[in-house]
């Protein structure tokens, strides 16, 4: 056997998030279940560098699965995307993974953006994908606020109450707004985040983007209080872009 690096795409609308629940189907157990065929049906654990939550979308995912050592990698890519039918998740590279690497401990960054939709019309080909707010927004007043959360910081006001990290502390790389037209676009980056931190930024940004002090995002950031931000943005304007890795196993 051999631990192969996925990349993975998904549509997380229909699924309770990557990883296996009680009750619900994840991205984890259909993949999974696609791999068991590949080993007669001997369980395939996997694990992956973001665990992301329910209705969050990937186009980056990376994932590690001990599959045959024998098989090449194109047939690893495309044996799981036939297994995985119907299911909207895709493998779009398979590699080896190079020694002691682990798709979750070795990721040195994760990239994510956020997509708001700022126009009176509800989305249609877009459904799904952004989160819908029917007025302006002001992008250059959200960027100007999305300054104070960069670098190393206590998170606290931005994290979940269920987060089970250790630690509120992360370091913020990048925090960058544009507008596309009539979408809002954040993008985060950061080795690692806490539980639901970046949709709790883009919560607080959109009060921004509608008014209040880009300045008080600081005031916020200080307080090490949730209850200082912002709504927790809805989970579909979400999407994993990109894992980095300073072994990266789809560039070797």
């Amino acid at each position: 056997m051999r631990v192969w690096a996925l990349l993975l795409e998904y549509d997380g609308a229909p699924f309770v998030g990557w990883q296996r629940q009680a009750s619900g189907l994840s991205v984890q157990a259909v993949l999974e279940s696609a791999a068991a065929r590949l080993t007669g049906g001997a369980p395939a654990a996997s694990t992956a560098a973001g665990r992301t939550d329910a209705g969050v979308h990937a186009a980056g995912q990376v994932a590690q699965l001990a599959l045959p050592a024998a098989f090449a990698a194109d047939r690893v890519r495309d044996a799981l995307n036939f297994h995985l039918k119907p299911h909207p998740v895709v493998v779009l590279r398979a590699a080896p993974a190079p020694e002691g690497w682990n798709a979750r401990f070795s990721a040195i960054g994760r990239v994510y953006r956020y997509r708001i939709l700022t126009r009176r019309a509800r989305p249609a080909l877009l459904a799904g994908r952004v989160w819908h707010v029917a007025h302006a927004l002001d992008a250059a007043a959200m960027q100007e606020a999305a300054r104070h959360l960069l670098g190393r910081h206590d998170f606290t006001s931005f994290r979940a109450s269920a987060c089970q990290a250790n630690s509120p502390l992360r370091t913020l790389d990048r925090l960058d707004v544009r507008r596309c037209g009539d979408l809002v676009e954040v993008t985060a980056e950061a080795r690692s985040f806490l539980h639901h931190q970046v949709r709790n930024m883009v919560g607080t940004l959109k009060l921004v983007g509608e008014g209040r002090p880009p300045a008080s995002l600081a005031t916020v950031l200080a307080a090490r209080d949730r209850r200082a931000a912002g709504p927790t943005a809805p989970a579909e304007g979400l999407c994993l872009m990109e894992v980095r890795y300073a072994a990266d196993p789809f560039r070797a």
